[in-house]
């Protein structure tokens, strides 16, 4: 109460200002957000940030809501143009044509900047554009845990068929190419 017998009219900003500081519960910088993985079977509708917009190496912006009835192929790289990163995304150029004869849509996905993720993309003539996501938010929001004893960014792939399910959950940080192998018998099956 003693802060309260200070917070009267004409009694200063000083005043009003320790007691609004003092009286306030205490506020967290950043909030936790309890997240569980995407699994198969599960609708991509359902993410928390199906309509988040993110930046494509290209220089559009887009969200994966905008590909909504055709299948999707989302891999997410820890860093453009590391090895196996680069090997991963080759191998998803070199299967391309396969994967659009599949009606898929590929997108490559990491946090490095939209400029890292175009000139990783030019420098290895990909056919599909590279999404940035800032702060890792997709990555957190689809619960994909890092590698090597969190030392990395997981690589994981997911493919969502045309009706938007989760059809694969690929996690392989050591077998970068396998990820395109299992996303093909996924569209296929």
């Amino acid at each position: 109460m003693l802060a309260t017998k200070n917070f009267v009219a004409g009694s200063g900003p000083a005043v009003n200002a320790r007691f609004a500081a003092i009286s306030r519960p205490h506020r967290a910088s950043r909030f936790v957000v309890a997240v569980k993985a995407m699994k198969v079977g599960e609708a991509l509708k359902d993410s928390a940030e199906y309509y988040r917009v993110l930046k494509a190496s290209d220089g559009k912006a887009l969200s994966l809501a905008s590909f909504e009835g055709k299948p999707l192929v989302l891999f997410f790289y820890p860093k453009a143009a590391t090895p196996g990163c680069t090997k991963e995304a080759c191998k998803f150029r070199d299967e391309y044509e396969a994967f659009t004869k599949a009606g898929a849509q590929v997108f490559g996905i990491s946090s490095d900047s939209p400029e890292a993720n175009k000139a990783f993309a030019d420098s290895n003539r990909l056919p599909f554009p590279l999404l940035t996501d800032p702060s890792s938010i997709l990555r957190k929001t689809f619960g994909i845990k890092g590698d090597l004893m969190g030392l990395l960014p997981g690589r994981q792939t997911y493919v969502f068929n045309a009706a938007g399910k989760c059809v694969l959950s690929f996690n392989d940080q050591l077998n970068a190419e396998q990820h395109v192998a299992e996303a093909l018998k996924a569209l296929k099956a």
